[in-house]
């Protein structure tokens, strides 16, 4: 036992090293400390141990490796990819953003903004949601760097849908994609992290918060190489730029949100249907991505640099012709729609997110570190830890910088420390500010005409194929009348113009048993000839189409250029020869009506006589407008209605056939069919349900709506842009 005492020595002093440099992080010369452990026993017995020695000290420096790297957090595991950055070449990255109309100090403010992004780096594109002709104007001085896509979904204010934006974002070629608020300056370093970034071994989404600028006066040069400050002289790197900076901007609206690639989805489910800019989307998304778990997500803020104007009432405006209008509404309605669906969808809804331990990446003395605020730790881009706690032992220059970096977080970061579920306010009501004379005023065409549709909850889909379809043609003069609760509240949060009237709306609509012959059916006919009645008074001339009534061409052209004291209506024969204007043939579903005098005086009659009539108002307008044997009749086209003199015009069927006219919905191709006839519009009735309606229109092709993304399909499919070039 007694020779056995030097070995035990040995062994202790062995074990000892690597536990005790992997505690405190210090570089240790192993082979000088091992001779410091043997040389006070004889050389002989050194020998004897080398061996032993070696391969033990191995085994353990591999063990505590390996014991490290389990230590790791589950939600950190970044780490390079084993190619070199030559090997992986600069990253392809697109700018993402739905900037207002350039117009005023916003435009002022949105050029000097995009330009800051353009002048960061030959490979970033910058990509603009937009239909405003100021945008494709700007767009096009930087020929085809920036590009706009005008395919957005957007409500009918034109504020942009997030879920809509994120979804043609994936129309592009890109290695990393950006989304930003238009009015965001971004200066070097974004374009240094996301290089960093790009060499992780895992699919990522980041995020950054902003800080505010009280006072900007700095500006590009001319050819954006550098920036100048307000005497022309040149500021010389972006440290002097981030002293403008004054507070740390943790407001949603100027986050930046990046991600890499579009392989793996950020997140499971659906995005739903958020308002770009009017909160909780990022948030959202942030927490969603996290809960899923698909991708490392991390905060970026103390990486990349944001500079923000310090405006606490910015709100973009997507609509400069609206907006004297729009401004003096609350417009507390979008923030609150946004809240709702944050509250109901995704696992946010009923899982608590705490923005303070999502892991931090920032640059310290020239070296990225990862901070994890829960455990106080900095771990370096590879697999090592260094503990932060009082009392330590080191007193490096390193650890002194690093530890004045960490201390600059914990200065902050507090006030991320909140939980995305407090903020959500799920709301049983959903209510616009808008009456129906300020929709009117909004949405009228020049003319002060509307197009006006009536749909019940059981037809939300309908509603949606037929309004998207509407502003596939650049029709946006529409206004939807919701019969119910259910239909006023989607329709909100899905950007259509709608009011709703509780005292004349129909009760107990219902879902599946609301089609032509029904009692629910005739309740529902009898409200949209009041309420044409009441928007005709008011001014305004309206079309009113069905939503089972498919748009191939604007049929407003030549239905205004049938003058005044005309009603103009779809026949119901469908008989292809001889006359159109037959008892009973009158479609109500679909006419046009100018807003004059005698329009207004026969409209109120059929009103009356809807009213006492046990049918649907169909067959009121035709007995009050032509006679109820038709002897009102003028030809075989037309009716006169006696006591107001209005002349009922009945449309030419190959323009505007009905749903029995020579079996259209039975052709092969029924678009084909349609555009061989000329037709303008094509109803679909005659037919009997709304399933078997629902399947006719989809089968066949004319169905402009996703279901399961609530976007329009052409958002989806289209992918032509415009810029200086069309690609």
């Amino acid at each position: 036992m007694e020779a056995d005492a030097p070995m035990r020595q040995v062994l202790t002093c062995l074990f000892a090293l690597p536990c005790f440099a992997a505690e405190n992080e210090i570089k240790i010369d192993k082979t000088h400390q091992i001779l410091q452990c043997i040389l006070p026993f004889t050389i002989m017995k050194a020998l004897q141990m080398g061996l032993w020695s070696i391969w033990l000290s191995g085994f353990l420096l591999i063990g505590l490796s390996l014991y490290a790297t389990q230590r790791l957090p589950q939600t950190m595991k970044p780490n390079f990819n084993g190619r070199s950055y030559g090997d992986l070449g600069s990253p392809k990255i697109t700018i993402f953003s739905a900037p207002s109309p350039f117009a005023g100090s916003v435009g002022t403010r949105q050029s000097l903004a995009i330009r800051s992004w353009l002048v960061l780096s030959p490979e970033i594109t910058v990509v603009l949601f937009s239909q405003d002709p100021s945008v494709s104007s700007f767009a096009a001085f930087f020929g085809s760097r920036v590009l706009v896509d005008p395919y957005v979904d957007s409500t009918f204010l034109g504020t942009p849908f997030f879920h809509s934006m994120v979804t043609r974002s994936q129309a592009f070629t890109s290695d990393i994609f950006i989304f930003v608020d238009s009015e965001s300056i971004l200066l070097p370093d974004l374009v240094q992290t996301l290089n960093f970034a790009h060499k992780l071994d895992h699919d990522w989404l980041l995020f950054a918060s902003s800080r505010n600028v009280s006072y900007f006066q700095l500006h590009l040069r001319e050819y954006g190489e550098f920036w100048l400050r307000e005497e022309g002289t040149r500021m010389r790197n972006q440290k002097e730029l981030l002293d403008w900076s004054r507070q740390w901007n943790f407001s949603e609206g100027r986050m930046l949100i990046a991600w890499n690639s579009v392989e793996l989805p950020l997140h499971h489910g659906v995005l739903p249907p958020f308002l770009y800019g009017r909160g909780f989307h990022n948030h959202w998304l942030i927490s969603e991505a996290l809960f899923s778990g698909i991708r490392f997500v991390f905060d970026a803020s103390w990486a990349i640099s944001i500079l923000s104007l310090d405006d606490s009432g910015h709100q973009p405006n997507w609509s400069v012709e609206r907006s004297s209008l729009v401004d003096i509404e609350n417009r507390s309605w979008e923030h609150a729609g946004n809240s709702h669906l944050a509250a109901l969808y995704g696992l946010s809804s009923f899982r608590e997110t705490n923005y303070g331990g999502v892991m931090k990446l920032l640059k310290c003395d020239g070296q990225y570190l990862w901070f994890n605020s829960t455990s106080n730790s900095v771990h370096p881009y590879m697999y090592q830890r260094m503990n932060l706690k009082k009392g330590g032992i080191f007193h490096s220059k390193r650890l002194k910088k690093t530890m004045a970096c960490v201390d600059g977080i914990n200065s902050v970061k507090k006030v991320l420390d909140f939980s995305f579920k407090d903020q959500l306010m799920p709301s049983r009501v959903l209510d616009f500010p808008f009456s129906l004379e300020s929709l009117l005023t909004i949405i009228a065409d020049k003319n002060k005409t509307i197009v006006l549709t009536v749909a019940g909850y059981s037809y939300k889909d309908m509603l949606m194929s037929w309004s998207c379809r509407l502003r596939s043609l650049s029709v946006t003069n529409f206004l939807v009348f919701a019969l119910d609760y259910e239909t006023y509240q989607f329709a909100i949060l899905q950007g259509l113009p709608v009011f709703s009237d509780p005292e004349s709306a129909p009760r107990n609509i219902s879902f599946n048993d609301c089609h032509f012959g029904t009692k629910c059916f005739q309740r529902v006919t009898k409200v949209k000839s009041r309420m044409v009645v009441t928007i005709l008074k008011l001014g305004y001339n309206v079309l009113l189409s069905d939503v089972d009534v498919y748009w191939f061409r604007n049929p407003l052209p030549l239905l205004f250029s049938f003058g005044p004291t005309v009603l103009a209506a779809q026949s119901d024969e469908y008989n292809e020869t001889g006359p159109i204007n037959l008892p009973r043939r009158l479609n109500s579903g679909f006419y046009f009506v100018r807003s004059d005098g005698p329009s207004v005086a026969a409209l109120e009659k059929v009103v009356k006589h809807a009213a006492t009539s046990g049918l649907s108002e169909q067959p009121s307008f035709y007995d009050v407008l032509c006679g109820e044997d038709g002897s009102n009749r003028l030809g075989d086209n037309k009716c006169v209605e006696p006591e107001t003199n209005l002349t009922i015009h009945f449309l030419d069927r190959k323009l505007f056939p009905n749903g029995a006219y020579l079996g259209l919905w039975g052709k092969e191709n029924v678009t084909a069919a349609c555009q061989k006839n000329g037709c303008l519009i094509l109803h679909n009735n005659w037919i009997s349900g709304r399933t078997k309606k629902l399947e006719r229109q989809v089968s066949s092709g004319l169905w402009e709506y996703d279901t399961s993304t609530r976007m329009c399909l052409q958002s989806l499919h289209r992918t032509k842009l415009t810029g200086y070039f069309d690609i």
